[in-house]
């Protein structure tokens, strides 16, 4: 038997305390009245103070007492090993006690409990376990310091005193009482009430005999004496949208193969290597038609997703939110499980062999992540235990108007240590080699999306939301400190300075941060119709006059190919041609200025349509020119930008690209260098389709020069306007050099050039 049986999750009013202690029950020692008052009310925060096994003294006699509580039984046993049942005496209602003469703790025994119907329950005690947190355990977490908190709080099967079970610990501090509830015991709240460590907050309990598998969540009687069914915050495993438990989960069973891989990590240097990064929706990169279109699981798309972005030379893969949500039309945005990768997917050692996968491929894998809201559900993170506790009491600071959700209270130091205990999580038990920190403009403003009247000001009277800052701050030290060579990136788009400085300077210490403002106005140029683009150049230009003051990734992400913004196809001007060509520029540019790279998944077909979440990316199309043919050209293109250090390597550093010919508007040509030391590459730009047979250009050494890509190539769609495949300078200064090259620029065409380097002699 399950305790009380059925298995209803909702919550359910509060028990009565019944008809006072039994008559003749007087061999036992009394229990004082008003804790007695509490338990067979439901509403002790502390029960191991009457059940479990107390050290007494009876007529004399040293011994042990042991009470028990079950509201429905009408009868228990003591079941102790050697010996035969002991009946234990009725206390209460549904409270049980024996005493046991001569008897010390700690001491072994079970409960035996019998019902009306004739049905029995044996168990062990929860009550007789000592608690499975320390003192140190809970400062630290008072604190905001518990850098490993995951491994504390939430569900953990283990043996305690020979005992398998699990220990369950929560959060809530302004609880009267908490109950761990579960399948385990037909969701009754009566039945596993917790003990709240002193004043810490926390609610901890031992459970025997419950496993890996396990449902359950924490009935909570707030303060108002309502009750609340809550989803763990700590779970590591969730049910499967639209269910809402959590899942107990054992040890990680995958045996990691990327050991070479976490080695090379800790002493990488991200800003002086390549990055191109693939952006993901698992849910939508590929589906199951002969299944009903379902989403492939993390195994099924582990080899195929590896092997595909390895093909395009992507060097890290950026999976969109994958902590457990209950609405897929989120994206993954509004997080209800922030410990445990969505079971939409499989398992969390089928995320972590995902991770392995790509890892073993070559492949970095970045997360996109959530602190600065979560939603609303009842089931989670909302006023958890009856009090605005992860959030804000006042609206004004605590409601994300744009969106409908909720603001983490940053300045609580318990809350605090959610989010960076969360990001350490995700690095040191999944691998992740970094993160993508969402809405971080939205964390930095108080009047963030506000009217006047809406938000409260600083206590220096500003805007910025100084408990936001320094979150953002300890977050990234402890990243840097705690897990060398992952990367944090902020999707920022204000002018804010310092994202990306070091905090000891003054800045917020994230690594990269999404240069929208590149993002914006090149977009916007490549909309331009061809014959007005002589008059917005400096829509391209203008970038690179705040390039270093920051260390930027340029994002071409899904945000820019969803509601009716259209694809990155159908923006680009002109007829069928016309537009592949321009999206054949627009890659171009992406790949070979300053900054990392960020490409939304199924950019590489080129599609027509809008992304959608809840369909599959066209792989057909990957068969069908001109679609074929542009994914061509992007695959050489990424293969051409990882091999060419000059692309990458002085990213930081102002030496790592010049202008050679910023100025020719009336063409709308435009033509830079770019240097790693000694080597350089030159891109040249025709933006109008309009060829030039005899263009020149300076050159920054003499000699001759090859031609590594030219995106006019007929291979890749182009018209194959005949650029010589090498070109020599002529002693004619040109663009402050003292030598130049004439070209051939085809028509809406990029051509990469790199000096000719003589061949080695045979031996």
């Amino acid at each position: 038997m399950s305790g009380r049986r059925g298995t209803d999750r909702a919550p359910r009013a509060a028990a009565s305390p019944g008809d006072g202690p039994a008559a003749g029950a007087t061999s036992l020692p009394a229990v004082d009245p008003a804790e007695l008052q509490r338990l067979l009310a439901n509403r002790h925060a502390d029960p191991h103070r009457v059940l479990g096994a107390h050290p007494a003294t009876v007529a004399g006699t040293a011994g042990v007492v042991i009470r028990a509580l079950h509201p429905d039984a009408t009868a228990a046993e003591l079941v102790m090993l050697g010996s035969p049942p002991q009946a234990m005496e009725s206390v209460a209602h549904g409270l049980f006690g024996a005493f046991v003469p001569g008897a010390s703790l700690p001491m072994p025994y079970r409960l035996r409990f019998h019902f009306a119907d004739g049905s029995t329950w044996e168990r062990d005690d929860p009550y007789r376990f000592l608690p499975t947190l320390g003192e140190m355990d809970l400062y630290l977490f008072n604190e905001g310091k518990h850098r490993e908190l995951w491994h504390k709080l939430g569900a953990h099967p283990r043996t305690v005193a020979g005992v398998e079970g699990t220990a369950f610990a929560v959060w809530a501090p302004s609880a009267r009482r908490v109950s761990v509830v579960g399948e385990f015991c037909g969701w009754d709240g009566r039945l596993y009430p917790m003990r709240q460590l002193g004043r810490s907050g926390v609610y901890e309990l031992f459970v025997p005999g419950v496993g890996d598998g396990a449902l359950y969540k924490f009935e909570i009687l707030t303060r108002e004496g309502g009750l609340r069914l809550k989803a763990d915050p700590f779970a590591r495993r969730m049910e499967r949208p639209p269910a809402t438990a959590s899942v107990v989960v054992g040890e990680s069973h995958h045996a990691w193969g990327d050991a070479e891989w976490m080695q090379a990590r800790r002493a990488a240097d991200p800003l002086r290597s390549p990055m191109a990064i693939y952006e993901a929706h698992l849910g939508s990169w590929a589906q199951v038609p002969e299944e009903g279109d379902r989403p492939l699981t993390y195994r099924e798309i582990a080899p195929r997703l590896a092997r595909h972005a390895r093909e395009f030379g992507f060097t890290h893969v950026e999976l969109m939110p994958v902590a457990e949500h209950p609405y897929g039309g989120s994206w993954g945005y509004q997080v209800t499980g922030y410990y445990a990768p969505t079971a939409r997917y499989g398992t969390p050692d089928d995320f972590r062999y995902l991770v392995d996968t790509l890892h073993q491929a070559g492949l970095g894998v970045l997360l996109d992540w959530v602190p600065a809201h979560f939603p609303k559900d009842d089931f989670a993170l909302r006023r958890f235990d009856g009090s605005a506790l992860f959030e804000h009491e006042d609206p004004r600071l605590g409601e994300q108007p744009d969106w409908g959700t909720l603001i983490f209270n940053y300045g609580r130091p318990e809350v605090r240590n959610f989010l960076v205990a969360n990001a350490l999580y995700w690095m040191q038990e999944f691998h992740v080699d970094g993160l993508r920190v969402d809405a971080v403009a939205a964390m930095l403003y108080l009047d963030y999306s506000r009217k006047p009247g809406e938000w409260l000001r600083n206590r220096y009277g500003g805007r910025e939301n100084l408990e936001a800052v320094a979150f953002l701050r300890e977050l990234n030290e402890a990243v840097l400190r705690e897990q060398p060579g992952c990367i944090m990136v902020a999707e920022e788009s204000t002018a804010w300075p310092g994202v990306t400085r070091p905090v000891a300077e003054g800045g917020l210490g994230f690594t990269f941060k999404w240069n929208m403002g590149w993002m914006h106005d090149t977009l916007a140029y490549f909309a331009t119709d061809p014959l007005y683009r002589s008059h917005h150049q400096g829509q391209l230009t203008f970038s690179m006059v705040y390039e270093y003051s920051e260390h930027f990734i340029n994002p071409l992400s899904h945000d820019e190919v969803v509601h009716l913004k259209r694809s990155l196809l159908e923006k680009m001007p002109g007829d069928d041609w016309q537009r592949f060509a321009n999206l054949r520029l627009l890659m171009t540019y992406l790949y070979t200025r300053p900054g990392k790279k960020l490409l939304f998944m199924g950019s590489e077909l080129a599609p027509r349509g809008e992304w959608n979440h809840d369909a599959s990316l066209d792989w057909h199309l990957a068969q069908q020119p001109p679609h074929a043919q542009f994914g061509d050209y992007l695959r050489e293109l990424g293969l051409l930008y990882g091999e060419t250090p000059a692309f990458w390597r002085r990213d930081p550093d102002p030496e790592g690209f010049a202008w050679i010919d910023v100025a020719d508007e009336a063409n709308s040509v435009l033509s830079y260098v770019r240097r790693d030391g000694d080597d350089h590459v030159i891109v040249v730009l025709n933006l109008t389709p309009v060829p030039h047979e005899d263009y020149r250009i300076g050159a920054p050494q003499a000699g001759a020069y090859v031609r590594l890509l030219s995106s006019d190539d007929e291979q890749f769609g182009g018209s194959g306007w005949g650029t010589p495949a090498r070109v020599v300078t002529e002693h004619s200064p040109f663009h402050g050099h003292a030598q130049s090259m004439r070209l051939r620029l085809p028509p809406l065409g990029a051509l990469v050039l790199a000096p000719e380097v003589a061949a080695e002699p045979h031996p």
